[in-house]
């Protein structure tokens, strides 16, 4: 283990040392830092607009998707002090790092990446058919043709920024969970046009999909991140409310994947 790098409960973290840049591409305006186990992360700020469940977000998909066959960076979480601002004459950043004390999310910087462009390098249908379903049972709503929110890396294809997944629990509420009927709109989704039919991949990844699995990479977000939230008492008492969700997507029939197949079948 690399001096400054502390064990979790899964996930390494790192303390940052440098703020580096914004990336202002993004609208939570993350910014490049360099860490005290002397790597570069693309930093996503607990002081940021969407607050700490864009957060949670990040961990529970990014390493869903990396359960299911994916590539994604690898997520740290981030000691960040706000001492870092004085060094930092853009206002607008100072005030985001004196916001965001404490632990923060990182994911390891991809030096040379660009937007991946399926017009440019086509994935396979079957690819295209893996993350048009991870996205739809994570309610993914930002991966468009817009904001793609795919790299390509050392020719591979790398999935990014999952703050906007699981939409609704920025406003839950424990009495109501129609997990099965969340709205999910595919028509402007980056792979739908490349996208092979969706039987096979749903038979295969809901398997993947285990009360284990989500169970063990819920247990990778910080307590204290989960203690904020507004609808549940405890940490322990959100991560169920996730499980639920999860088991009630999956659960048959699932009406989603079919309207999901028959937006695919009518763009094709």
């Amino acid at each position: 283990m690399m001096p400054g790098v502390k064990p979790t409960n899964g996930l390494r973290a790192v303390a940052a040392t440098r703020y580096v840049t914004p990336f202002r591409e993004g609208g939570s305006l993350p910014g490049l830092v360099e860490a005290d186990d002397l790597g570069m992360y693309v930093l996503k700020f607990r002081g940021a607009g969407q607050g700490v469940k864009a957060l949670v977000a990040e961990i529970v998909v990014g390493e869903l998707a990396r359960a299911l066959g994916f590539r994604v960076p690898e997520i740290v979480l981030v000691d960040l002090d706000p001492e870092l601002a004085r060094s930092e004459p853009d206002q607008e950043v100072q005030e985001l790092l004196r916001a965001s004390g404490g632990v923060n999310l990182g994911l390891d910087y991809l030096p040379g990446s660009f937007d991946y462009n399926p017009a440019v390098r086509p994935p396979s249908p079957e690819t295209a058919a893996r993350l048009l379903w991870l996205d739809a049972l994570t309610l993914n709503v930002d991966r468009s043709w817009r904001n793609p929110n795919t790299l390509l890396w050392h020719r591979e294809l790398w999935l990014i920024d999952h703050g906007a997944s699981l939409y609704f629990h920025h406003s839950w509420r424990p009495d109501r969970f129609p997990a099965p009927t969340y709205r999910f709109d595919a028509a402007d989704h980056l792979m739908l046009p490349f996208a092979g039919p969706l039987a096979d991949v749903d038979a295969e990844l809901s398997a993947l999909v285990t009360p284990e699995r989500v169970r063990g990479i819920l247990a990778l977000v910080p307590d204290e991140w989960l203690a904020r939230d507004e609808s549940f008492d405890t940490p322990d008492r959100v991560r169920a409310a996730y499980e639920q969700f999860f088991a009630t997507r999956l659960a048959r029939p699932r009406a989603w994947v079919d309207a999901l197949e028959e937006t695919r079948a009518a763009r094709v």
